[in-house]
């Protein structure tokens, strides 16, 4: 778990992330969920901050073609659904969003497209930040414990029932539960809204399960 530790407050990115043995991937779960990391040698336990942002990305399957619409995927029966299993349940509940990103059409390749450039993003964080700040708030969103994320998010009827039939339909864990408020406060911060909305719940369930907001 060095890589973690030096990467505190880093930015850590683990590409292909369902070739890493299942092992380190659950090794994950602490620094994740506290994080901190300890490690042990010589009799001796040493605790070491370790709360880098950690992205991951990786291929649906071992061919890299898995749900392909040409339906180029060459994998033998049930092989894309174990390899992707290499990522457990309990470390992918810590992963806040999840995005599918589609391999990119031959007009988007040969057509090219202007991205927002990283300035205009952080002034938008900052702005996000202020909001934040504005509340009384001394940590960030992904800080917030349990109690002070529900007080934070303070759903109303609507957004109750939304999160209801989220709780009901993708089985959401306390865990995601409390995450799914975590990044609709954040939505909503971005926003620049002072309540967290049937929408900004609505993207955040969809940013952490993908085509799950169909109907809910």
């Amino acid at each position: 778990m060095c890589f973690w530790v030096l990467c505190h407050l880093g930015v850590l990115f683990l590409d292909e992330v369902c070739a890493f043995a299942p092992s380190v991937l659950d090794a994950l779960r602490q620094p994740l969920e506290h994080g901190v990391v300890d490690v042990a040698r010589a009799m001796t336990t040493v605790r070491f901050p370790a709360r880098p942002l950690l992205i991951c990305a990786g291929n649906p399957c071992p061919c890299g073609f898995d749900g392909d619409a040409e339906g180029r995927c060459v994998c033998p029966p049930g092989r894309a659904e174990a390899y992707r299993a290499r990522l457990s349940g309990p470390v992918a509940d810590r992963i806040d969003l999840r995005i599918d990103v589609p391999r990119l059409t031959r007009d988007e390749l040969l057509g090219g497209t202007t991205a927002e450039d990283s300035a205009t993003c952080a002034a938008r964080v900052a702005v996000a930040a202020a909001v934040a700040a504005s509340r009384g708030q001394a940590v960030p969103n992904a800080l917030l414990g349990p109690e002070s994320v529900r007080a934070a998010a303070a759903l109303d009827r609507a957004g109750t029932r939304l999160m209801g039939r989220a709780v009901d339909r993708l089985g959401l864990t306390a865990r995601g539960f409390d995450r799914v408020l975590r990044v609709g406060r954040t939505i909503a911060d971005l926003a620049g809204a002072e309540r967290v909305g049937e929408e900004h719940l609505l993207e955040a369930i969809g940013l952490r399960a993908p085509a799950a907001t169909e109907g809910t």
